[in-house]
């Protein structure tokens, strides 16, 4: 699907959003303008904020990034049944933003669910990817092989959870409302101690979407899983790639960054640092090094 925005664009203007399939999604547009484009795609259960304490580090070495609120995330594109998030919708969507940031190429970098949309638009659109740095979330066949031959099916037991009807959405409501403000109860300590979030993390997951009213529509991202080209899942990617894991991930076992290399067909890196899945956050310095790094090394 092309995007309904004009495909050029003025020198010297912010892209605040952009539409596709009927929908308008949001956007953080930042850094210097005539900055080459760095495209950050969030994960769950958060918003393109989740790359806030990251992006001064691109826009002191003249990058401009454009971080959007994916589908279901964006309140302007929420569709409702569980079809309308399979990948191949999500690529179209980023498909639609780099067109209308003017249809070059971009350096692409995501996060959890948005690193499996960078994975597959970069395979699918290799037109639109200059450099692909994937984060926690290795290359989706990796991932699958990884759960017969790891821990990664335990890690990721909460899944199946995540198909049933409104229960999942009553439960992870209930259980954000309930912990309280930051600094609070036993329980709110216990609650960020269990998801790995930091206090403000944690209060702008309940901030902007339990009570922004996106959770039911993340969760579709989950229930949409079973709807997928398994041919497709298998694609390679050709963009010079780094995969970045983390040493205390609760959700991702180390063994899919280990086969990830097998899908990648141009230069390849992968590398490890001390943090939990939310890398983003906790090692911001650091994982902008190695997004640089991947670029400067591309020429």
């Amino acid at each position: 699907m092309q995007a309904e925005t004009p495909s050029e664009r003025s020198p010297g203007t912010r892209l605040t959003s952009f539409t596709n399939d009927g929908f308008t999604f949001d956007v953080v547009d930042e850094g210097p303008l005539d900055g080459s484009p760095i495209v950050l795609l969030h994960g769950f259960p958060q918003t393109a904020a989740q790359w806030a304490r990251l992006t001064p580090f691109l826009h002191e070495h003249g990058y401009r990034t454009i971080a959007p609120d994916q589908r279901g995330y964006s309140p302007g594109a929420r569709p409702r049944g569980r079809f309308a998030y399979r990948i191949s919708a999500l690529v179209g969507d980023t498909a639609a933003l780099i067109t209308a940031l003017g249809g070059e190429p971009v350096h692409l970098v995501g996060h959890d669910w948005g690193s499996t949309v960078a994975w597959a638009t970069a395979a699918r659109r290799p037109d639109l990817v200059r450099t692909l740095t994937s984060v926690s979330v290795p290359h989706p066949m990796a991932f699958v092989r990884s759960m017969v031959s790891s821990t990664q099916a335990l890690r990721t037991c909460y899944m199946a959870l995540f198909q049933l009807p409104w229960f999942p959405e009553v439960l992870l409501s209930a259980a954000f409302r309930a912990a309280g403000p930051a600094g609070g109860t036993g329980l709110r300590r216990r609650a960020a101690a269990l998801s790995g979030f930091d206090d403000e993390q944690f209060e702008r997951v309940r901030r902007d979407i339990v009570d922004g009213g996106a959770l039911h529509y993340a969760l579709n991202w989950y229930r949409a899983m079973p709807i997928v080209d398994r041919r497709q899942a298998g694609q390679k990617v050709s963009a010079p790639t780094t995969h970045v894991s983390s040493t205390r991930d609760l959700f991702i076992a180390g063994r899919g960054a280990e086969l990830t290399a097998e899908y990648v067909t141009g230069p390849f890196g992968h590398e490890i640092l001390d943090a939990t899945h939310w890398v983003p956050e906790e090692r911001p310095a650091e994982l902008a090094a190695i997004i640089l790094a991947r670029i400067r090394a591309t020429g």
